[in-house]
């Protein structure tokens, strides 16, 4: 399941105290996962206040625990393995406004890949497979509710940075995730957004939305209104 932005923001602020910011650089600097003893003993700090600190970096995402047995033996007798700590593989990453260069970073990288192995147009593979991505993650969020609804269109925008907001029957998109890409190159971004944007309309069912390019100041390029062609 995609993390929230309230997540990714508590994650980054768990930082903020300055003995676990101490722990968790002394962590992630190490070459091989420390215990809880090693870490205490490195920074002279209490192996009570390690313990607290460290769990709580685990609670946030941002270490790893594995466990060994340090003494090489196993079997009865051997000892309780160690409770290790490590850099946790996931990432954690907050931009205000929320920014997705890492959807447009994958999707575009991914073009270009197949572009290489079928000879194909790498904006007509592009358009495509954002247009399958946001199918899916329209999909994904329409399990969760038992039918398209108002809320659950803005519910599914909002989730993925786009800041909706209602203007009568139309919903404009006050935040570009892809801003920065898509002020150097439009074409190309503005029309991977759009695939994008539709594919979650058709994902999330029968909205009576759709998506064109209408770009204005302060907002999106892409402008959800009613489907017209289905009254």
């Amino acid at each position: 399941m995609e993390e929230t932005l309230a997540s990714r923001v508590a994650a980054v602020a768990a930082l903020d105290e300055p003995t676990r910011r101490l722990l968790y650089e002394h962590v992630v600097r190490q070459p091989a996962p420390v215990s809880r003893d090693e870490v205490a003993a490195a920074l002279r700090v209490p192996r009570a206040t390690v313990a607290f600190h460290l769990d709580r970096l685990v609670e946030q995402t941002l270490l790893d625990v594995t466990y060994q047995r340090r003494t090489g033996r196993s079997g009865p007798g051997a000892g309780r393995p160690a409770k290790l700590y490590s850099r946790s593989r996931h990432h954690v990453a907050v931009s205000l406004p929320e920014r997705r260069y890492d959807l447009s970073g994958h999707l575009l990288a991914a073009a270009v890949e197949e572009a290489d192995r079928t000879a194909q147009p790498v904006r007509a593979i592009l358009g495509r497979r954002a247009h399958e991505l946001g199918l899916e993650l329209g999909r994904t969020r329409a399990a969760e509710d038992d039918e398209p609804t108002a809320e659950g269109v803005l519910g599914a925008l909002e989730a993925h940075g786009f800041e909706p907001r209602t203007d009568g029957d139309r919903i404009l998109l006050g935040n570009c995730p892809f801003h920065a890409l898509a002020q150097e190159h439009t074409q190309l971004v503005c029309g991977m957004n759009l695939s994008l944007l539709t594919g979650l309309l058709h994902g999330l069912g029968h909205t009576g939305l759709t998506a064109h390019l209408d770009p204005a100041p302060g907002r999106c390029c892409v402008l959800l209104e009613p489907d017209r062609g289905s009254d």
